[in-house]
């Protein structure tokens, strides 16, 4: 069975604090014993040699008179805290002992005495007759300086034990609460650290940390965290490699942002603040690429930011093949409807047998056909756009709106400042936003006129409707992203992506109103001839409405 993490948290302090203790109690109890045996040493020393200096003890013990001794000395003895005091002669034998009176007149016991004997104050520890002790012997000295007695001082050594082992069970007692606290402590703490931490066993959350890991280096998107004051904490394998980074993740964790990536307006403080962004085209170290921005908010308070991007080229591929895989079906789908339509008229007119009807209705319908793709063929070099050209003029007959193109339009060469995918892009969603504003105006529906012209100096591209119209009070927020007028449907990118598109090519866009109603979009974008595509950080260009 698998302890809980607080389980073995208390394991854990038991075994460490008891280890911890045990050898603070054992060094504590002989560092109190020696010192005791030091400061009783001294205190036995100090007694004997003041007890050895009092004159009529001298003249006493000079005179070997022991009952003048035992009513002097028994009122010194019931005041001193040693365990006995003891008077000896020169000759080694009793005088007075406070412990035993029958001693008095045996010899001293202990063979220490020949030291004192000499004159010098000596502390010991030996067994004598009341068992081991730590005595202290000073010499009585006669007024000439001889030596004619011996006052011993002593504490048993089983007294001091005693002492000692008071002390270390009062702390031990001190360590049991003390103990008893820190567990106490520790419940509530590690109970609070469990609801930090949403109850889970750290084995847990390392598993967590594992699984994030992963799945941070699996996510193709690039991906990186910042903290509230743009501080890197998080960024994935994909992040690097599309920003061109070789540094270690660990590395790059607690830098600013802008040591990684050169600041862009994407990431100013006040619009990092005041709302998420999401798709937006913009460049990080010369790499075109769709990022999103969302912030962290944890408990009603800021913790960061989550950033995501993923390469532009990508995106425009995949969005290629898609357009072109819906192209296709539309187009199909328009042909099938047509023909269907056809069919049946010229099914009718056999019917009826109007054979002259008939063959004039083929000639009209192959005539137009034709002769709009050899105007497409004939003005534009590229198969992908003439494509494009076709099935809108296919798309906008059959929802009632007819496409005319200037005769002016011309562009026989590639167009270098734009890739084929985005420009394909921005006359496409002109196209179908001009067609919709026109179909949604009353009838009869006025031809979506078209201008795609390629000279020496720019691209012109200029759709104009006669439709619904743009108010004045709208047209400074059409190429916010998700800003639309339009009642249903997946609306509100297209413009946005026209915008983005334009303006990192160095164009400009202009929004004029159409006579008597509608509106006209005029793209103007200088054309490169080759030359390296410029960089322009958003914010740069301003669209003229």
């Amino acid at each position: 069975m698998k302890l809980s993490f607080r389980i073995k948290l208390f394991i854990h302090l038991i075994a460490f604090f008891s280890v911890l203790f045990i050898g603070l109690g054992t060094y504590y109890y002989f560092d109190v014993g020696h010192q005791l045996y030091q400061e009783m040493s001294e205190r036995a020393r100090i007694q004997a040699e003041e007890i050895s200096m009092i004159p009529a003890l001298q003249k006493a013990v000079e005179q070997k008179d022991s009952n003048s001794i035992y009513s002097f000395m028994t009122d010194i003895a019931r005041r001193s805290d040693a365990s006995f005091i003891v008077i000896g002669d020169n000759n080694g034998k009793h005088l007075f002992h406070s412990a035993s009176k029958n001693r008095i007149g045996t010899d001293l016991v202990g063979g220490d005495n020949q030291e004192v004997l000499k004159g010098k104050t000596i502390t010991t520890i030996r067994k004598g007759g009341l068992g081991v002790s730590l005595r202290s012997k000073a010499p009585v000295f006669s007024a000439d300086g001889d030596v004619i007695g011996i006052v011993s001082v002593g504490y048993l050594t089983s007294h001091l034990d005693r002492i000692t082992l008071s002390k270390v069970i009062d702390l031990f007692v001190a360590a049991v609460l003390l103990m008893v606290a820190l567990f106490i402590f520790s419940w509530f703490f590690t109970r609070s650290i469990k609801k930090q931490m949403f109850s889970l066993e750290p084995r847990e959350i390392g598993l967590l940390v594992r699984q994030q890991q992963a799945l941070m280096e699996s996510i193709y998107e690039g991906v990186i965290a910042i903290d509230e004051r743009s501080r890197i904490a998080v960024i994935n394998r994909a992040a690097k490699r599309l920003l061109g980074l070789d540094t270690p993740s660990r590395l790059l964790r607690g830098l600013p942002l802008e040591d990684v990536i050169a600041h862009v307006p994407f990431f100013e403080p006040q619009m990092m603040l005041d709302k998420d962004t999401h798709d937006e085209i913009c460049v990080f170290n010369q790499l075109t690429v769709i990022a999103s921005r969302v912030r962290i908010m944890l408990e009603g308070r800021l913790q960061g930011w989550v950033i995501t991007f993923r390469d532009r080229n990508d995106i425009d591929s995949m969005s290629m093949q898609l357009s072109q895989v819906k192209r296709y079906v539309d187009n199909l789908r328009i042909m099938r409807h047509e023909q269907l339509n056809r069919m049946s008229t010229l099914a009718g007119l056999l019917h009826m047998g109007h054979y002259e009807q008939a063959l004039d209705y083929i000639h009209a319908q192959t005539e137009h056909a034709q002769e709009l793709l050899d105007f497409l063929s004939e003005r534009f070099s590229s198969p992908t756009l003439r494509g494009l050209l076709l099935g809108k003029c296919s798309r906008a007959q059959e929802k009632g709106v007819a496409l005319s193109f200037d005769p002016a339009c011309l562009m026989d060469r590639t167009f270098h400042t734009l890739d084929e995918a985005e420009l394909i892009s921005i006359i496409g969603n002109l196209l179908d936003n001009a067609i919709e504003a026109t179909q949604r105006s009353e009838g009869p529906h006025a031809p979506v006129e078209v201008l795609i012209r390629l000279n020496a100096r720019e691209l012109i591209i200029e759709v104009a409707d006669q439709g619904v119209g743009i108010l004045p009070e709208l047209r400074d927020h059409i190429f916010e992203p998700g800003f639309t007028t339009k009642r249903s449907g997946d609306h509100g990118i297209g413009l946005h992506l026209i915008a983005n598109y334009v303006h990192l090519a160095g164009g400009m866009i202009e929004v004029a109103d159409n006579d008597p109603r509608g509106t006209i979009f005029s793209l103007f974008i200088p054309d490169t001839q080759g030359t390296p595509r410029p960089v322009f950080l958003q914010g740069d260009t301003d669209y003229a409405t």
